[in-house]
């Protein structure tokens, strides 16, 4: 099976979302004459007086940064989501809305402009996931908020509009519709199984070691076996937790470890500043048990060939199901060198 996996057109299923995705391995040698992303690796200085999330500079809503040396975290000038956003249902035959509420913020993970997650040392990561854990648990105990979504994009390319690094937690009345997927899937399985469907999956990759990066105390890094883009990646607690609240000190310095790993690895790969976006899916905070969930974090990478091939999603991947050449056991393979 192994063998025709990686020769023949397959589908790989998705256990947290109960999606498939399309693999082609045979299509990983065609030639490339389409979209080259132009690189701009511009040289950072630790300052700069024009960005509006270094330490003392005005943002654009006229309040001043302060003089921070770690983390800093305010709420969003240009929120998605309003707190006091107007109640209200709409329904009109088949035409629905109803109201949303939320609260978004920013995180600066480093008063230094020029050091994303990948220049950080671990004990600086370790003060982020700090500051993550607080905040999951702050914003959720507010009422109406029932899932708080802490994630990053990386890079120009992933649309990010700021270089200064820093990421974003998003909080809201409902939970999202990635999330409700993985809600339901893990629900069904600990339903019929009474345990953690991504311990057993963790459990199954850490035997056959085919898609594993990196494992350390507490955590694994892998490749997932249905991952969509080129050189996704997956960080999975080795302890069942349903949050990032249950960590342990401890935990949290080997958590930080994996980060620094893969972001280190993944600018290796093609030596740019590796772009992405990263997320932590995990427990809503709806105050139900949730004692199906087991937390982890997903890095999404858009780069397929170089630091200027870019993989789109567009066509078939549009309106079919999402595809991927390179299999995520050779893609495995490529980062576990970088390691």
């Amino acid at each position: 099976m192994n063998l025709n996996i990686q020769k023949y057109s397959h589908k790989r299923f998705n256990i947290l979302t109960g999606e498939w995705v399309i693999v082609s391995p045979h299509r990983s040698k065609r030639p490339w004459q389409g979209q080259n992303e132009e690189v701009f690796e511009e040289k950072k200085h630790s300052y700069d007086s024009t960005c509006y999330l270094c330490a003392n500079n005005t943002r654009i809503n006229k309040e001043v940064n302060p003089d921070y040396k770690d983390v800093f975290v305010f709420v969003n000038d240009f929120a998605a989501l309003q707190k006091d956003s107007k109640s209200f249902k709409f329904n009109q035959g088949l035409l629905k809305a109803q109201s949303e509420q939320g609260i978004c913020k920013v995180i600066c993970f480093s008063p230094n402009h020029s050091k994303s997650l990948a220049k950080l040392d671990v004990s600086q990561i370790k003060k982020i996931i700090e500051v993550w854990k607080h905040e999951y648990l702050d914003l959720g105990k507010n009422q109406g908020i029932n899932y708080v979504q802490i994630f990053e994009n990386k890079g120009a390319v992933m649309g990010c509009s700021n270089s200064h690094p820093h990421g974003q937690i998003w909080s809201q009345s409902t939970i999202p519709n990635e999330v409700l997927k993985k809600d339901h899937e893990q629900a069904i399985y600990f339903k019929k199984n009474k345990q953690s469907l991504l311990q057993n999956y963790l459990s199954q990759e850490l035997i056959l070691k085919e898609r594993v990066l990196f494992e350390n105390k507490n955590f694994v890094i892998l490749i997932p076996f249905w991952a969509i883009w080129p050189f996704e990646t997956m960080i999975i607690p080795k302890k069942v937790q349903k949050n990032i609240s249950e960590m342990s000190l401890s935990e949290e310095k080997t958590f930080a470890e994996a980060i620094s790993l893969i972001t280190k690895a993944y600018d290796r790969l093609f030596n740019c500043s590796f772009p992405y976006s990263s997320g932590i899916h995990q427990s809503p905070t709806d105050d139900k048990n949730n004692n199906h969930w087991h937390w982890h974090m997903s890095f999404y990478p858009p780069l397929l060939r170089s630091s200027t091939v870019k993989k789109f999603m567009v066509g078939y991947e549009m309106f079919g199901s999402p595809q991927r050449d390179i299999t995520a056991e050779v893609a495995a393979d490529r980062i576990k060198e970088l390691i």
